[in-house]
């Protein structure tokens, strides 16, 4: 391979990198013009070491290979949880996806390498606000079927409402025959206290464990009532 394809192939890689990191930096995103840009740079270098070294008889796909693999423990280190979210998700993908523009560069395709990289960009750009509004969709009010939905209240000071917000959160998480469903707070009718309402979904009666939740709150100080009820899908068509 000539120091002139070599160079062009890496350009490529650097503009539509850019091009994707650009996109993120714009909204502001942990992962942006620099990370993308190093990414899709990065793994061309190692695509066009393989073909510079082999002088073009080698086998870059598993050069590729490896790359993926390095890219996914850059992307595990992008990605938070964040209470019952996981954050990072989304910019985890576009590295990856950078990733796989880079080589594609490398590899001389650079028509298939713009065509991914304006398919990035246009994901982010079209399929964000239809993401957003279809999450914003509240939950259903009734059961699927086969489904109960079980909603729990607790009566607490409000200086204890991180702590029993936490305290839920790793309950339900280890049980895995009950899934919380949302969880929210509202003012009472006194001021120093907040009412906590659970939304919780199992595919069968569960009230054993909804019992023991509520003898295990009940020993909390500064809960002042929990009560809990359920309905099925038959309930819900009454």
């Amino acid at each position: 391979m000539s120091l002139l394809e070599f160079t062009l192939r890496l350009g490529c890689a650097v503009a539509l990198g850019a091009a994707i990191g650009f996109e993120r930096q714009w909204r502001q995103r942990s992962a942006g013009l620099r990370t993308n840009t190093l990414v899709s740079l990065g793994s061309a270098a190692y695509i066009l070491l393989s073909l510079t070294l082999t002088d073009g008889q080698g086998d870059p796909s598993r050069v590729a290979g490896q790359v993926v693999t390095g890219i996914g423990f850059l992307g595990a280190g992008v990605i938070m949880k964040d209470g019952l979210n996981i954050r990072g998700l989304n910019t985890a993908a576009t590295i990856w996806c950078s990733a796989a523009v880079g080589c594609t560069a490398a590899a001389g395709l650079y028509a298939h390498a713009a065509i991914i990289t304006a398919i990035v960009m246009l994901s982010h750009l079209l399929l964000r606000p239809i993401g957003v509004k279809i999450g914003s969709r509240p939950y259903p009010t009734h059961a699927a079927e086969g489904e109960v939905l079980y909603t729990l209240i607790i009566k607490a000071e409000q200086q204890i409402e991180n702590h029993l917000r936490v305290l839920l959160m790793q309950f339900f998480t280890d049980n895995d025959s009950i899934t919380l469903r949302s969880l929210r707070s509202a003012d009472s009718s006194h001021p120093s206290t907040v009412v906590i309402t659970a939304v919780l979904a199992a595919t069968g009666r569960c009230d054993y464990i909804l019992e023991k939740l509520s003898g295990r709150l009940t020993i909390e100080q500064g809960i002042s009532e929990v009560t809990w009820s359920a309905s099925t899908d038959e309930q819900s068509d009454l």
